[in-house]
This record gives C-alpha cells, sequence and structure tokens, in this order.
C-alpha cells in the first residue's frame, strides 16, 4: 500500500515493464516505509520512473542511499563532491550518445550494480528517449528445450567490446579517469535468479557479453546472437519519454535500457548513480 500520507499512485507503462510513480516528492526525506514501499514497487516492474523530481546533488545522493549503496563508475569522474554521480550527456557537435546499445550496467565487472537511477537535467527538444526490456519476459518466453540448454552455461563479458567501447569514447576524452583500467572482464552465469524476487531472468547482452565459456567463438556466436534478438522483442519493452527533472530507476538484474540516439545538434544531460549490487548465481 502507498504511503498512508499522500496521493500516491502507480501507473503501469506497458504490459511487461515500467511503471509511473505519481504523487511521490523525493526532494523530502523518505521515512522506511515509504522507502520499502517504493523498493517493492520497483521489484515489481523492473524500472519506475517519478516525474517533477527537480532534486539537488545532495537530495539526489539521499535517494540513492534510501535505494541502495551507491557505487563509483569505473571509467567516467564523478562530478566534484560527488565521486557517484557522473554526466551522462551529448553535446550539440556529438554523433555518438553514451552507452547507446542494449545493455544491462557494467555486466564486466565481478559485482555489477544492483540497479541504477538516472536524473534528467537537460533534454532535446524531441528524442532521446530511453528502451527497457524485461529479461524475466526474455526468460521466460523461451521453449523449455533452449532454456534446460542455457541455465548452466556460463557468459564471458568484457568492457571493451567494440560497439560500446565507441559510446564513450566523447566521455573518456572530456571526463575519463586518469590511469584506470582499460579492459575488465567477468564470468556470470547466463540465467541468474534474482536475489530478492527469486525469478529467473536471462543474463547475457549485446554490449558486454563476449563468448560463452567452454565453447569456440563459431559455436557460441550463433546462440548468442539468436538471444541478443530474442531479449529485446517489442512485447517485452516500454519506452520513456524524458523530461526535465524526471527520474528512471532501473534493475539491472533483470532489465535492459538502450537510449535512442536521434537527436543531432541537441544537448542532452543526464546525472547517473549506480547501487552496489552482489555476485550473480
Amino acid at each position: 500500500m502507498a504511503p498512508h500520507t499522500s496521493n500516491i499512485r502507480v501507473q503501469p507503462l506497458a504490459g511487461a515493464i515500467g511503471a509511473e510513480v505519481v504523487g511521490m516528492d523525493l526532494r523530502q526525506p523518505l521515512s522506511t516505509d515509504a522507502a520499502q514501499w517504493l523498493r517493492d514497487i520497483f521489484l515489481k516492474h523492473q524500472v519506475i520512473f517519478l516525474r517533477d523530481q527537480a532534486m539537488s546533488l545532495a537530495q539526489y545522493m539521499a535517494f540513492a542511499n534510501a535505494m541502495g549503496k551507491p557505487s563509483e563508475y569505473p571509467f567516467v569522474k564523478g562530478l566534484d563532491g560527488y565521486p557517484c554521480i557522473i554526466e551522462v550527456k551529448k553535446l550539440e557537435h556529438e554523433t555518438v550518445n553514451f552507452g547507446g546499445i542494449w545493455h544491462s550496467d557494467t555486466t564486466y565487472l565481478e559485482q555489477p550494480p544492483m540497479g541504477s537511477m538516472l536524473l534528467a537535467r537537460e533534454v532535446p527538444p524531441y528524442g532521446g528517449d530511453t528502451l527497457f526490456a524485461s529479461q524475466y519476459k526474455a526468460w521466460e518466453t523461451l521453449s523449455p528445450t533452449m532454456q534446460s540448454m542455457i541455465d548452466s552455461l556460463v557468459g564471458i563479458n568484457s568492457s571493451a567490446k567494440a560497439d560500446v567501447s565507441r559510446t564513450r569514447e566523447d566521455r573518456l576524452k572530456s571526463d575519463g579517469k586518469a590511469g584506470d583500467r582499460t579492459e575488465y572482464r567477468s564470468k556470470h552465469p547466463m540465467v541468474r535468479v534474482h536475489p530478492e524476487t527469486g525469478r529467473k531472468a536471462l543474463y547475457v547482452n549485446i554490449a558486454h557479453t563476449v563468448g560463452i565459456e567452454g565453447l569456440t567463438d563459431e559455436e557460441s556466436a550463433p546462440l548468442l546472437h539468436f538471444l541478443f534478438q530474442h531479449q529485446v522483442k517489442v512485447e517485452f519493452t516500454c519506452r520513456f519519454v524524458w523530461q526535465t527533472h524526471s527520474l528512471a530507476f532501473w534493475d539491472n538484474r533483470c532489465a535492459q535500457h538502450n537510449p535512442v540516439n536521434d537527436y543531432h545538434g541537441y544537448r542532452r544531460v543526464m546525472h547517473r548513480i549506480t547501487l552496489e549490487g552482489d555476485t550473480p548465481r
């Protein structure tokens, strides 16, 4: 039940994933009950959206701390005084957007983030929407034979896959961390069990998954190609149209996202925080 002192309501955005929470002001400190209620809505819908959240950096961090434990992004420096908040931006003269490919954030880490949140500071007059895809649905709609075949497989993930590396080049030039590692690699189950809901989710992504443990590249490529296409079917997705001060908070353990790069010549500036996760099982 929503916090009883407010007129908060939850409006699902699509059949598979996503809901907008209306009437909640995140500039105010959340009570324990309110934070738990919002966390439950997040777990149910995999990504939640709240509009009109004109938060200061301190208020934004306070909200993030109420939802989890913020962590630093490995490649881009945080804002002064707020190392866990990075700017995700595309400027007027740039043609490539940051992270502009379907992915779950930083699956190349041994402990990828539990969730990520994005707060819109400047948005283009049109375009720049973000797509989200349910990996619960991606798993549940596979045939029983395919499920049994991939359930025990382990994916190999890398931060250096060419398609996604290009999407951070502009930010590394302007905001990159000096002397940081050029590549991170990890191995994770291709099907993970969500540690809070107990549901299974497909856990590969075209941005970071480069192979399958125990298979040759030639053997793994067609299987991964099929899964990459399957997991972002339109019926598994929702689409969010940004406005200034809109906030999205998504669950990296069971959802992927893809920012649409269709606003050349305009500026888009967002503030992102990622929250610490666990080792996928």
